[in-house]
């Protein structure tokens, strides 16, 4: 121990650290006197020892006589915190011994290199209360430890408690705080701290404060002010690697991949040079941000310097070109790392591998396999040929897969050929180049094998082959996992082959795995989809005794689909069903149910069931009111669906424009204009934006009781709005119009329609055509007429359109015999 040797070094120092720097504080060099090395070393005896080994009657005669320096020399020399902690606590018991801030600041540095935040934190608290004096660089000294730490409120306390402990910061204490407040982020802090500095306590910004500032505004994000820092640390001639490093990561960080390279090539018209551990940062972060042409280059900079890759470096490049599907240039990078003798791990293969199949590369596969396989064990070995599987099924080259994995379960046999080599099979593809892959004999297929293949046919419906490899890995003793089952009991119950999948769900038993909730809700599914609702209620029982919860978006679906299929009845049994297994539905389903009744006109069942849930176990949100309110509002019982919405306005729910634009609709079509725009009204009152339904609604319902006029104001101010006509709003306009007797008005927005590229239907021309043989438009109507024959077929007779063709028909011919 170099402390058993202070003896007879008397030139020893007893403090080697220093404190700061412009000018950074030294601690006093002096001889060591011989009777505190003496005394020091007793010390360090003891507290070398576990606690119950020491002479405590040592302790208590040592106790008299100990100085700050022996304490300081000693906590230095001790090995571990925990034994240099007591060591400290011991010598605060002392009588007549009081800390310095030599010895505060030893132990906070012993505290901060072992992470021990809380008793670091409890250190700087007891500073303050001893109000142990402090010099300026001490004082910044210990700042720091804490701010390592990320303890920034503690090292704020300790700073703002500065005049108790007899000391008045200076610059380099006030840029040790500012270091610790650029870490956390908080720019207000920083620049008020830094204002303080200034013009308060009157120290001059050196080098050191703008670089803590720089700092602050990279953490923050704040460019501009990033800019200006940066450009005043440029005009004192202050620039240096450290100031460089900080501004290149931070664009790095902000995805400013161009401008990060820009500062390192002025970095080097400086003649400064990146660290190695920048250049690594920079590269991993250009790679993984897609520019991995930028961190090829930088590695070619870097070894330019002669600074090595590693393995790390290497991978996250290799990785970048490889999603870049530059794969010849990750090849390259992989043969000039195997060169520097970088072995790549498996990862890394694998990579290049998928990268390989992805482009239809089999020749670089197989190079693959031979270059790395031979050195592999069997299981990284197998993880290769994964990776290959892999790549096939991502390559939808499926039946290519199942040879190559048929390979590696019967090695001896190949669809008949015969060995090639004693150890290897050939496994031939049908792809450019012939490539021949060899597969050991002794690489057997593992679960993973078999998983990537069987899911990767599941998921593309190559049910038939997954079922026939379920059976060949049975076969060759591989029972699989969970999801190679789950994944072949979703897919045949999707492609509606639930018998099968029962059959895959007994082998999955059979095996010795448990159906999930997976399983059964993709069995659950099958079933709704049959409509087989006593299966189903089946099933679900025994879902709730295993704990399994039956997905919603079934259930609705089972809803929806009874209900448009007409058996409103089976649904409802489905509902009730549900609840007496122990299984709530989702107020969705039940929004569907009701949805379903107000569809054949049962709106007041739909609202007994409304009221039913909203009772006993749900408050219905605004979809479950917009459905009701529509169901009534189309059944023409506005009142009660006036009331429905009052209801809904009651609970504090928010009615949407959705909302509304039905309730104007009923209004309309029941020709209450006078209560639709009360609606309207209440709609804008509301904040609710009216949209082009509400206006072509409006504009309907006007034409429909002869207020023309109106129905224009609304269309104008539909487009004011910024709400654009649509296909509906010109056939509204255009037919009420006709019916208002408006033919010239009506022309006019025909012509805008089709200015907009819109197409009237032939009804509507129709209606148009009769309108200007009664205006006494007979050109006009003749050219209209033209037009629909020659768009269309005659249309079919009965139709709405053949009867108007017929009377437009007959009052040409009328016209015309009477002209």
């Amino acid at each position: 121990m170099a402390l058993r040797a202070l003896s007879s070094k008397s030139n020893r120092s007893i403090r080697s650290f220093t404190y700061g720097s412009n000018p950074r504080f030294l601690s006093k060099l002096q001889p060591v006197p011989i009777f505190v090395s003496h005394l020091a070393h007793q010390l360090f005896d003891q507290f070398s020892k576990p606690p119950n080994a020491r002479d405590a009657q040592v302790l208590r005669s040592l106790g008299g006589r100990i100085n700050t320096e022996t304490v300081e020399i000693v906590l230095k020399e001790l090995h571990g915190w925990r034994a240099a902690h007591e060591c400290f606590r011991w010598a605060s018991w002392q009588e007549g011994f009081r800390h310095s801030c030599y010895t505060y600041n030893t132990m906070a540095e012993i505290l901060c290199k072992a992470h021990k935040k809380a008793q670091l934190m409890a250190l700087a608290r007891e500073v303050v209360e001893k109000r142990c004096p402090m010099t300026p660089g001490a004082l910044g000294f210990l700042i720091r430890c804490l701010g390592r730490q990320g303890l920034v409120d503690a090292a704020g306390y300790l700073f703002d408690n500065a005049k108790h402990l007899s000391c008045i910061p200076n610059s380099y204490t006030y840029n040790c705080f500012l270091e610790v407040l650029a870490k956390m982020g908080n720019i207000q802090l920083v620049e008020t701290r830094f204002t303080e500095m200034v013009e308060v306590m009157g120290w001059e910004p050196d080098r050191y404060t703008l670089t803590a500032i720089l700092q602050s505004y990279c953490n923050a994000g704040e460019l501009d002010c990033v800019l200006t820092i940066f450009n005043k640390i440029k005009d004192k001639g202050w620039l240096d690697e450290h100031i460089f490093t900080i501004l290149i990561i931070s664009f790095s960080k902000w995805g400013k991949v161009d401008q990060a390279y820009d500062l390192v090539e002025r970095m080097e018209n400086f003649g400064m040079r990146l660290s190695e551990k920048t250049f690594h940062v920079l590269i991993h972060g250009f790679s993984k941000q897609g520019r991995v042409d930028r961190a090829v280059d930088l590695f070619g900079r870097m070894k330019g310097l002669c600074l090595n890759g590693d393995l790390p470096l290497f991978r996250v490049m290799i990785k970048g070109l490889c999603n870049g599907q530059e794969l010849r240039r990750a090849l390259d990078l992989y043969m000039e790392m195997k060169e520097n003798g970088i072995s790549p791990d498996i990862l890394l293969v694998k990579e290049l591998i998928h990268a390989a199949c992805a482009k239809g590369d089999f020749n670089s596969v197989s190079f693959l396999l031979k270059e790395e396989g031979e050195k592999m064990d069997m299981d990284g070995l197998v993880t290769l040929y994964n990776a290959v599987l892999d790549g096939l099924v991502r390559r939808h080259e499926f039946e290519r897969a199942l040879v190559l994995l048929r390979a590696m379960m019967k090695p001896s046999v190949l669809h008949g050929s015969h060995l090639a080599h004693e150890e290897f099979v050939n496994c031939t593809f049908e792809v450019c180049g012939g490539t021949v892959f060899k597969v050991k004999e002794e690489a057997r297929p593992n679960m993973e094998s078999f998983a990537i293949v069987i899911c990767g046919l599941c998921k593309f419906q190559k049910l038939d082959l997954a079922l026939d490899l379920l059976g060949d890995m049975i076969a060759v003793g591989c029972k699989g996992n969970v999801v190679i089952y789950n994944d072949l009991i979703s897919g045949l119950c999707k492609a509606e082959r639930l018998e099968e999948g029962y059959k895959v769900l007994q082998t999955m038993k059979e095996v010795g795995f448990e159906p999930t909730e997976f399983t059964e809700n993709s069995i659950f599914c099958a079933l709704c989809k049959r409509e087989d609702l006593t299966a189903v209620l089946v099933l679900l029982k025994k879902m709730r005794l295993k704990g399994h919860i039956p997905w919603i978006k079934h259930c609705t679906m089972m809803v929806e689909q009874l209900c448009k299929n007409g058996k409103l009845v089976e649904a409802l049994d489905f509902l009730d069903g549900m609840v007496q297994v122990g299984f709530l539905p989702d107020i969705i389903a039940y929004s569907a149910a009701i949805d379903g009744l107000c569809k054949v006109g049962s709106v007041d069942k739909a609202l007994k069931l409304f009221h039913d849930i909203s009772s006993s176990c749900y408050s219905p949100d605004v979809v479950a009111y917009n459905i009701l309110i529509n169901g009534f509002s189309k059944a023409g019982r506005l009142n009660m669906a006036q009331e429905i919405l009052d209801e809904m306005l009651e609970k504090g729910l928010v009615p949407s424009v959705v909302t509304y634009n039905m309730m104007i609709d009923g209004w309309c079509k029941a020709n209450k204009m006078s209560e639709a725009l009360t609606c309207f009204t209440k709609m804008v009152d509301d904040e609710r934006i009216p949209n082009t339904t509400t206006y072509t609604c409006l504009i309907d319902g006007l034409c429909n009781v002869g207020a023309a006029e109106d129905a224009i104001f609304f269309w104008n101010e539909m487009k004011r709005k910024g709400c654009h006509p649509n296909k509906i709003s010109y056939t509204s306009i255009i037919h009420g119009l006709c019916k208002c007797g408006r033919v010239d008005a009506a022309l006019v927005y025909f012509r805008e329609m089709k200015q907009s590229g819109f197409n009237l239907d032939s009804s509507v021309f129709l209606l148009l055509v009769n309108a200007l043989i009664l205006d006494g438009k007979t050109t006009k109507s003749f050219e209209l007429l033209h037009e629909v024959l020659e768009k269309s077929c005659c249309p079919i007779i009965g139709s709405k359109d053949h009867r108007l063709m017929m009377k437009a028909l007959s009052k040409l011919y009328e016209s015309n015999s009477s002209g």
